[in-house]
């Protein structure tokens, strides 16, 4: 078995105590930031909390939650040449994000709008994505099965479904930053289309 550590950040619950499930029957150790951590144990699932390869308290208040050296450095380790070997941390060989959808409510001011701007789930993603050769990218639900048929194939996610998952995460990131943009245009009452043009 290749993946043997996955970390865990989900808004969208859909399927994912199926999914843990069947990492964790797998042998797999799960890792998950606060809030996701506690919807999974109250499941019956074995989970650490993020907080203990961080030696450091999430700040829900601040929307810090997987900003931190060693989350990173254990997504893109092996990516380069030289491991950040100063930074003792075992790699995650699964990353699982789907954060918030970033919309509009009618009782949003400017403040609550850039606080519910995500920041370290879509830098997982993006990073996971960056170094899918070791490290499985997931942010649909829709792709859970196909992995764990995967898994229980060949012990591990095959190259073309890893750059299909790459792809796919670069994609949600990409939609994501695109709503951010386009809600910010309404509010800052901004041209959209000639933002874009004079940016060609």
């Amino acid at each position: 078995m290749n993946i043997k550590r996955a970390l865990i950040s989900v808004w969208d619950k859909t399927s994912i105590v199926w999914f843990a499930k069947a990492l964790e029957e797998r042998g797999m150790k799960i890792f998950a930031t606060a809030g996701t951590a506690d919807y999974l144990r109250s499941h019956g699932i074995v989970v650490e909390n993020i907080s203990q390869i961080t030696d450091f308290p999430e700040m829900p208040e601040y929307n810090i939650k997987s900003i931190h050296p060693k989350i990173f450095a254990a997504i893109l380790m092996n990516l380069f040449e030289e491991s950040p070997k100063r930074i003792s941390v075992e790699p995650f060989d699964l990353v699982v994000v789907n954060p918030r959808p970033f919309q509009l409510g009618d009782d949003l001011d400017e403040e609550q709008i850039l606080k519910n701007v995500d920041i370290g789930g879509i830098a997982m993603l993006r990073a996971a994505a960056k170094n899918y050769r070791n490290v499985v990218p997931v942010c649909d639900p829709e792709d859970y099965n196909m992995i764990v048929e995967s898994i229980d194939r060949c012990g591990d996610v095959e190259l073309q479904k890893r750059r299909y998952l790459c792809v796919k995460a670069f994609l949600f990131c990409h939609r994501y930053d695109e709503s951010v943009f386009r809600i910010l245009c309404d509010l800052f009452a901004i041209d959209a289309t000639e933002l874009k043009r004079g940016s060609e």
